[in-house]
Order: structure tokens, then sequence, then C-alpha cells
């Protein structure tokens, strides 16, 4: 997964400041443009990994229920004025469950 999102950095104006997961989520905390729309930013992030992870590991696609790897929904929040990026990173942090951190990056402002 973590390679994955990092060859995504290089093809597309979005960084990953964060990975992490828990035992039945992903999160991450990226950095993009502000022209690249955060739907435009959801759709290549599902669908880059999905076809690594179906490529690599071709088992999981059958133990998944309906064959998705990616639920349909998912939540964003953008850090600006009124959401600071330590908030963000709380708010995946307790989410419940024991959080595990497969990557930390570093804000590029050559992105912003």
């Amino acid at each position: 997964m973590k390679e994955t999102c990092l060859e995504i950095t290089q093809r597309y104006e979005i960084g990953f400041l964060e990975i992490g997961n828990n035992e039945d989520h992903v999160h991450f905390l990226v950095q993009s443009v502000p022209t690249l729309a955060i739907s435009r930013i959801v759709t290549i992030i599902k669908s880059i990994t999905a076809r690594e992870i179906f490529k690599t590991h071709k088992e999981v696609k059958k133990i998944l229920w309906g064959g998705s790897l990616w639920s349909s929904g998912y939540y964003t929040n953008t850090i600006g004025q009124y959401a600071k990026e330590e908030m963000i990173i709380k708010y995946v942090k307790n989410q419940g469950c024991e959080y595990e951190k497969i990557h930390q990056g570093k804000l590029n402002f050559d992105l912003a």
C-alpha cells in the first residue's frame, strides 16, 4: 500500500503526509493542489491502490464481499484556517481502534 501511494505522488499532484491503518480502515492525510477536486483525489487513490493490491495479492479479491476493496463512502476534511493539521491527525488516531502509522511525509509547498 505504502509503495503504491508513493508512486501516486510521482504521477499526480497528491502528496501523502501520513498513511496509517487499524483493524479494518486505512487513513490517509494528503496534500494536493486546490484545483484538484477532493472526489477526484479519492477516486485516484482508491482505484490505483485497489488495482495494485488485486494484481499482487489475487487472493484478496476472493475473500471480499462483492469483490470491492474499498467501500463507496469516505470522509474528508480540509486543513486551513479553521482545521489545523494536528486536529485531523488527532481525529484519525482517536477512531476507537489501535492505529499504526506506516508512512509519514512532509508538506510539499510546490503542491500548495
